[in-house]
C-alpha cells in the first residue's frame, strides 16, 4: 500500500506515537489524516482532520466510521497500561484494560472493514508489543492484553484475506513517551517507530519488529517456558542496569 494520496485514521493521536505517526503520515504525503482522540481539543497536530473518539464506546466508533467513510489505511494506536495483577489486582481495572487494548481495537476493524472493501482494501495497523509476548511483576495484565490482541491481529488478518486488506502487527519494546517516562533505559523514538510502522505497510509486511529488544524476544519464543522466562529475566536486569 502506497501512503501517498492515502486517507488515514489514527486512533490515540493527541500525543506519544499516535501524534507521531499522524504527523508522518502527513509528511509523506497522505492525502488526508483523521487525528482522533477521546478529547479532542487535546490534538495539535496542524493539517490533521480531528474527530472525537472513545474506542471503548462503540456509539463512539460507529460514529467516527459515518464520519470517515473513506478511510483506507486505519491505525488502532490507543492503548492503556493498569498495572494490575492478575490474581490479586482488581478485576474491573482489569476489563477496562481489555476493553481498551482489546475490544476497543476490534471494534474499530469491525466498523471500519466495510469501508476499507469499498475503498479498494486498504490496510490495518494494530500497534501491540513485545509484551504480547513475555510478562513481568507489575505487567501481566498489559501482557494478557497485548497477548489477546496479537491473537486478534493474526484472527482479523485470516478474515479480512479475501477482501485484500492488509493487517500489520506492530510489537516495539519501550518508546520514549509518557507510558515509558519511569524506565531510565534506550528507547525508540516516536518518529523511529513511526517510519517502522508505515515502511511496514508499504513493503506489505504482516509483521513489524521495531526495534532490536523486540527482534530479540521474538527469536527466544522456541524455547521451552522455563528457559525462555529465564533468559527475559536475565535480559531485562541487563537492561535495567545499563
Amino acid at each position: 500500500m502506497d501512503i501517498n494520496n492515502s486517507v488515514a485514521l489514527v486512533t490515540g493521536a493527541n500525543r506519544g506515537l499516535g501524534r507521531a505517526i499522524a504527523q508522518r503520515l502527513l509528511e509523506r504525503g497522505a492525502r488526508k489524516v483523521y487525528a482522533t482522540a477521546r478529547r479532542p481539543e487535546a490534538v495539535d497536530l496542524a493539517g490533521v482532520e480531528v474527530l472525537a473518539l472513545d474506542i471503548t464506546d462503540p456509539a463512539s466508533v460507529h460514529a467516527a466510521a459515518e464520519a470517515a467513510p473513506d478511510v483506507s489505511l486505519l491505525v488502532n494506536n490507543a492503548g492503556i497500561q493498569t498495572a494490575t495483577d492478575l490474581v490479586t489486582g482488581s478485576l474491573d481495572r482489569l476489563r477496562d484494560e481489555l476493553e481498551t487494548n482489546l475490544f476497543g481495537g476490534l471494534t474499530m476493524i469491525r466498523e471500519f472493514a466495510p469501508a476499507l472493501a469499498t475503498n479498494g482494501g486498504g490496510a490495518i495497523v494494530n500497534v501491540l508489543s513485545a509484551m504480547s509476548w513475555f510478562g513481568t511483576h507489575g505487567g501481566t495484565s498489559y501482557h494478557l492484553t497485548k497477548g489477546a490482541a496479537w491473537a486478534m491481529t493474526n484472527g482479523v488478518r485470516l478474515e479480512l484475506a479475501e477482501q485484500g486488506t492488509l493487517v500489520t502487527g506492530v510489537h516495539l519494546g519501550l518508546a520514549d513517551t509518557d507510558m515509558a517516562a519511569g524506565w531510565p533505559v534506550a528507547k525508540i523514538t516516536p518518529t523511529e517507530l513511526a517510519d517502522a510502522v508505515l515502511d511496514g505497510v508499504e513493503h506489505g509486511a504482516a509483521e513489524v519488529l521495531a526495534d532490536q529488544w523486540s527482534r530479540d524476544v521474538k527469536a527466544r519464543l522456541p524455547l521451552a517456558p522455563e528457559e525462555f522466562n529465564a533468559a527475559m529475566g536475565r535480559a531485562l536486569a541487563a537492561l535495567t542496569a545499563a
